[in-house]
C-alpha cells in the first residue's frame, strides 16, 4: 500500500511561496530530484500542477540538475485534482468530483510514496495523508499561502534533520 506524503517548502512563519523564497540551494534541489525519482507518483491541485508544468519542456539554459529534475518529473505518473481543466498533459490523469475515492484506490493499488503538492489540495486530504514533510527555510515572508491551508491536524514529530540549511520536519498524524 502506498503512503501519501505531503512535502513542501515553507518559510519560518509557515508560508509557501517559492518565488519569494528564491531558488533552492543546489544540494536541496538534488534532494528533491532524488525524492521525485524515488516516488511512485505525484498528486497535484490545479494551480500547483500548472506551476510544475514548467518542467514539461527542456529549456536550453538549464543546468544539469534542472534537466535531471525535469526528466524525473516527466517520468512519474501524475494525478491532477481539478474541476476546470479538460486536459492535464502527458503522463497525467485528471481527477474531479470523487477524487478522495480515487486517491484511496491509488493508495491501495500502488507501493511506495505518492507525493502531494499544494496546500489547498492537502487541506482536503487530511484524513488520507500519512506523513507531512515540512522543509522550513530560514526566511520570514509575512504573508501568502500557508502550508496548512485549513485546520491543522494533530501531528507528532517523528524526525528532524537538515538539508542544505533547511530544516526538514517529518510528522505523522497523532
Amino acid at each position: 500500500m502506498a503512503r501519501l506524503v505531503y512535502a513542501l517548502n515553507q518559510s519560518l512563519d509557515g508560508y509557501v511561496d517559492h518565488t519569494r523564497m528564491g531558488p533552492p540551494h543546489p544540494e536541496l534541489f538534488r534532494h528533491f530530484i532524488e525524492l521525485t525519482r524515488a516516488s511512485s507518483g505525484l498528486l497535484y491541485g490545479r494551480r500547483t500542477y500548472e506551476i510544475m508544468s514548467y518542467w514539461q519542456t527542456d529549456l536550453p539554459d538549464w543546468n544539469a540538475d534542472e534537466h535531471a529534475f525535469a526528466a524525473a518529473w516527466r517520468s512519474k505518473p501524475k494525478w491532477v485534482v481539478s474541476r476546470t481543466l479538460h486536459f492535464a498533459g502527458p503522463n497525467a490523469t485528471l481527477l474531479d468530483r470523487d477524487f478522495a475515492s480515487a486517491i484511496r484506490a491509488l493508495k491501495s493499488q500502488l507501493e511506495g510514496e505518492l507525493l502531494v503538492a499544494g496546500p489547498n489540495l492537502a487541506a482536503t486530504l487530511t484524513d488520507l495523508i500519512d506523513e507531512y514533510r515540512l522543509y522550513v527555510h530560514p526566511v520570514v515572508l509575512g504573508s501568502g499561502q500557508p502550508f496548512f491551508a485549513a485546520a491543522r491536524p494533530p501531528l507528532r514529530v517523528t524526525a528532524t534533520d537538515q538539508v542544505a540549511g533547511v530544516i526538514r520536519l517529518t510528522c505523522v498524524p497523532a
